[in-house]
């Protein structure tokens, strides 16, 4: 295989509100934390034990402004992105690097507004960034190209 691949897809809760940075040319960025868990029991104590690890997510234009409008601290939601690492220098003149997942599509899975109203609409009907064509007929295994 020649090709390469860098593809993330996490799903995770916001740790924090969406922060947005505007350009003078009229683009924008936005960032905020995601939190995934992983959960499992200890054979030895017998007692269940959940690891956090933290992701920081950028979004970039349109994507990062319906963010910042739909999305608040502890909503659920879906990215799917790519690994950037990025260089610079801290005050004292050190290297330093920071690991972000750079979203190029992301899902709201559930928001603070629809768990207060107790409605689980949005499970159903999740918003997407991607375009979607509906049709009636429904993809079947058979429709896969491989």
């Amino acid at each position: 295989m020649s090709g390469t691949l860098n593809k993330v897809m996490l799903i995770g809760h916001l740790g924090d509100e969406v922060k947005m940075h505007y350009f003078e040319g009229g683009g924008c960025v936005g960032r905020f934390p995601l939190a995934t868990n992983e959960t499992y029991t200890n054979k030895q104590t017998n007692e269940r034990v959940t690891n956090t690890e933290w992701h920081n997510i950028v979004l970039r234009n349109k994507a990062a402004e319906i963010c910042e409008k739909y999305l608040s601290k502890g909503d659920k939601v879906y990215i799917e992105g790519r690994l950037k690492t990025r260089k610079w220098q801290d005050e004292s003149g050190n290297d330093r690097y920071s690991t972000e997942i750079q979203a190029t599509d992301f899902t709201f899975l559930t928001t603070k507004k629809e768990s207060e109203g107790n409605t689980p609409q949005q499970a159903q009907n999740p918003v997407s960034s991607k375009p979607t064509t509906e049709t009636n007929e429904q993809v079947g295994d058979d429709d896969l190209p491989f």
